[in-house]
């Protein structure tokens, strides 16, 4: 009954946006809540005591100076330069021509492949494998 009850409630608030907002922030604070329950339950679980060790850090980055990140990228520029001097140039092999089959190839791949399959469609007029219609004749005709 406590769900009629909350929604009765909060059915006759108007939503501005500051109650959205409030709303948004006590969410916040319940999940922040739930969530150093659960790293306190997780620090049991590997044997230790939760301390405040287990509660996250909040502290800010610290960020990089645009020269600092410039002196860093030339300095590794660098590295990659010598590790690529050091070792000796691979020996490049020029790329393998493409084979082309050529006319006469072709057409006498296409004379084989339309023998076979002449031979084929002659193989299966045999009078021995014919269809079950014509096996279901001759057999009338036996008989």
């Amino acid at each position: 009954m406590a769900l009629a009850s909350d929604r009765r409630i909060i059915m006759s608030v108007k939503l501005t946006p500051e109650v959205i907002t409030a709303a948004i922030e006590g969410f916040q604070a319940q999940t922040q809540r739930i969530d150093e329950q659960i790293r306190e339950l997780r620090a049991m679980l590997n044997g230790r005591q939760p301390t405040a060790a287990a509660a996250p850090q909040t502290t800010k980055r610290s960020t990089m100076s645009a020269a600092g990140r410039k002196r860093i990228a030339e300095a590794q520029r660098k590295r990659w330069a010598a590790l690529k001097g050091a070792s000796e140039p691979a020996m490049t092999q020029p790329p393998k021509r493409r084979r082309r089959l050529s006319a006469a190839g072709r057409a006498a791949i296409v004379a084989a492949l339309k023998k076979r399959w002449a031979e084929k469609r002659a193989s299966s007029r045999t009078p021995d494998r014919g269809t079950r219609f014509t096996r279901k004749l001759m057999a009338k005709k036996a008989a």
